[in-house]
């Protein structure tokens, strides 16, 4: 049985930017993720073994978002791909990044990327 593990709305400040002002003064980034895992074990044995760890899977994420990139789609990749390596019961990833008040001259919330990744066999 394959259920979801959710993370809403963690906040990180990070230097990820094309442009120079960006990377030095960094801005906050927004991340939510959703992850299909099988939670059958879990569901009889109650122990955090049998899934997945959502504080592992912020530190995770946490870790990668510390690195600077130019671009979220770089940023985006690297996280799914962390995610896959370090949690083999992730089946799939729905991954949205966004940076709050990104600097194009708009009266806007946020902007950024949203994917859905499955594990490659």
């Amino acid at each position: 049985m394959s259920g979801y593990i959710f993370l809403d709305n963690l906040l990180f400040f990070a230097h990820h930017g094309v442009g120079e002002q960006e990377t030095l003064s960094g801005n906050e980034f927004i991340v939510n993720l959703r992850l299909k895992v099988d939670i059958t074990q879990a569901m009889h044995t109650d122990d955090v073994a049998d899934t997945v760890s959502y504080a592992d899977v912020y530190e995770a994420v946490k870790a990668e978002m510390a690195v600077p990139s130019r671009l979220l789609e770089h940023v985006c990749g690297r996280i799914t791909d962390r995610l896959f390596r370090n949690f083999p019961l992730i089946e799939e990833i729905h991954l949205k990044l966004a940076k709050r008040n990104p600097p194009m001259g708009a009266d806007i919330e946020a902007a950024g990327i949203e994917l859905t990744l499955q594990r490659s066999l």
